[in-house]
């Protein structure tokens, strides 16, 4: 079965945080809905019975860069090709807004994956806010 990607589409404010639960990541509730204020644009994939089965967003500040975050597929629709699609999708509506470059942080076990779809790996860092 093909699923298809929409650039856009409505969310639902807890069907993200659902989705991140189900693939053993942090809810993260109280990011939502003001991520989809603030990022550029985002990718949902749903299945036949219009679940959220796929997500994944790009932020910035609309300028020439953008960072690519959060690409989620529920797990019992991994290995279906949703997740290069996802970023597929992402790159492609990059390169209409103009953004030049997007980055990614990733696990060194998805290096692959995201070398698939055109990623270079580089070195970076992380800076946190202490809370």
């Amino acid at each position: 079965m093909s699923y298809e990607v929409n650039i856009g589409l409505q969310v639902e404010e807890d069907e993200v945080p659902a989705l991140r639960e189900k693939v053993g990541w942090e809810r993260r509730d109280e990011d939502y809905p003001t991520l989809f204020e603030r990022c550029n644009f985002w990718a949902v994939v749903r299945d036949e019975h219009d679940e959220l089965i796929g997500f994944g967003y790009v932020c910035g500040m609309r300028l020439e860069h953008g960072y690519m975050e959060d690409i989620i597929v529920h797990p019992s629709y991994r290995k279906k090709g949703i997740g290069g699609q996802i970023v597929e999708a992402l790159l492609q509506e990059a390169r209409v807004i103009g953004l030049e470059v997007v980055t990614v942080t990733y696990d060194p076990t998805h290096e692959s994956f995201y070398r698939k779809s055109g990623f270079l790996p580089g070195g970076g860092g992380v800076w946190r806010a202490s809370l």
